[in-house]
């Protein structure tokens, strides 16, 4: 990995957990095992991903980055939520996450519960808060609050949730399995890119670059999160391998085969950098956070 980038996306990653430990409630304020299940999920350890797509797309149009910590923390916020709620014993079922056991074999499974739907609303929270008002517009800060409860919602995260769990065990066809993709992954990545975009004032040309950018994105996330799973190392990974097969879920490697699903992500991949090639040399991190993301191994 090119050295500068590794050290933009440390930085940044650093700037997003002292933006997180600020807005989050301390875990010695009442009541405590709530605030601890929160700052536990959130603090495991976690790259950032989201936080630093949003922060990216803003510094292209020429925001500084700080005005936009805010919608990178309830990003951050609403991703966890997300998984807390996806290892969950009537969901997924897991263990252990980023190395960690998971939320409710610390703390229970009705803590993880309102853990989860803690952050949830601290996201929303946040960015209705009058530290992002004296920065932005209302006008833009309502448009994404609409994008990112649209994304995380009935049309979007939960969505696919719903799709995931319905198919496991049963033959499903291409279009079933991308719709899953898209609502369970890709809406919340191409949020956190057009969210960045739309705060630092983005036309609607440039909100829709960033749009088919990030459902590109988000589809080859995860595909290769997919082909880890059968694939990649339990160790690096944090967490149990081969879970999706045993479970019998649908994706791409189930659907079509791991060569097929490496050569998809590539073809995902040459998309989406074609895409953010149309804003320029400006767009250089996310060419280069395109690449990471194709070939990370955690």
């Amino acid at each position: 990995m090119n050295q500068a980038f590794q050290k933009y996306l440390l930085e940044n990653r650093e700037l997003v957990d002292i933006a997180l430990d600020h807005h989050l409630p301390s875990a010695h304020t009442e009541p405590y095992v709530l605030h601890e299940a929160m700052r536990y999920s959130v603090f495991a350890g976690g790259k950032r991903i989201r936080p630093i797509l949003a922060i990216a797309s803003a510094e292209i149009l020429g925001e500084n980055k700080s005005n936009i910590m805010p919608f990178a923390v309830a990003l951050e916020c609403v991703h966890t939520y997300s998984l807390i709620h996806d290892d969950l014993p009537s969901m997924d079922n897991d263990d252990m996450r980023r190395g960690k056991p998971t939320s409710h074999k610390v703390f229970g499974e009705s803590t993880a519960i309102l853990a989860g739907d803690a952050l949830l609303t601290l996201a929303f929270e946040i960015l209705s808060s009058a530290e992002l008002v004296r920065i932005f517009p209302c006008h833009r800060i309502i448009a994404v609050i609409r994008d990112l409860g649209n994304a995380c919602g009935c049309g979007g995260l939960i969505a696919g949730q719903v799709m995931d769990m319905s198919c496991e065990g049963k033959m499903v066809d291409e279009d079933s399995v991308r719709k899953i993709m898209l609502n369970k992954t890709a809406a919340l990545i191409m949020v956190s890119l057009t969210g960045g975009a739309k705060l630092a004032g983005a036309t609607d040309d440039e909100s829709a670059i960033f749009s088919a950018f990030g459902e590109k994105l988000g589809l080859a996330f995860q595909i290769r999160d997919d082909l880890l799973d059968l694939e990649g190392d339990a160790e690096k990974l944090g967490k149990a391998v081969k879970k999706d097969r045993n479970r019998g879920k649908a994706t791409y490697p189930s659907l079509y085969g791991s060569e097929l699903a490496r050569d998809l992500i590539k073809s995902l991949l040459d998309e989406a950098g074609e895409l953010i090639g149309k804003l320029g040399a400006k767009a250089l991190t996310l060419r280069q956070l395109t690449e990471y993301m194709g070939r990370r191994v955690s």
